[in-house]
């Protein structure tokens, strides 16, 4: 059985763990930076614990609108964040996130986003695009 694609993306964030942390648990910061390049999020909610739920759902600028939600499985303020990554139209394609928030020493934060046991290559590689374009946002949001 052949292993199933994942994703690392790492970022030295201009923030501390306690606020990049934060941008990823409070609903309100959530909805300035969530989605890919373009998207505009209309709703998130959050329950960073393990077996507390987040639901999100964004728009992109084709009209079209995109729904995910899962399921906190750690939740270590200001260092880890894991949880369930499902999308409402394919609710058989769970797969996983795992965020890690290390203090540079400097200020700032080392981020990484390892994203696993995708359905194949190609959802792998658009989740790539919008993780990135978000990341991006992230990023910018601490500028």
């Amino acid at each position: 059985m052949s292993e199933k694609p994942s994703l690392t993306l790492r970022r030295r964030i201009n923030a501390p763990p306690v606020l990049v942390y934060r941008a990823w648990t409070d609903p309100v910061m959530m909805v300035r930076w969530w989605g890919p390049t373009g998207a505009e999020t209309q709703s998130a909610e959050a329950d960073p614990r393990p077996g507390g739920r987040y639901h999100v759902v964004f728009s992109t600028p084709d009209g079209e609108s995109h729904d995910v939600s899962g399921t906190y499985r750690d939740a270590d303020p200001h260092s880890l964040l894991a949880f369930t990554w499902m999308w409402r139209t394919l609710p058989d394609r769970t797969s996983f996130v795992t965020l890690t928030f290390v203090d540079d020493g400097k200020g700032g934060t080392d981020f990484t986003l390892l994203h696993e046991q995708f359905y194949d290559e190609a959802a792998r590689d658009r989740h790539r695009g919008g993780w990135t374009g978000a990341i991006d946002k992230l990023e910018a949001m601490f500028a």
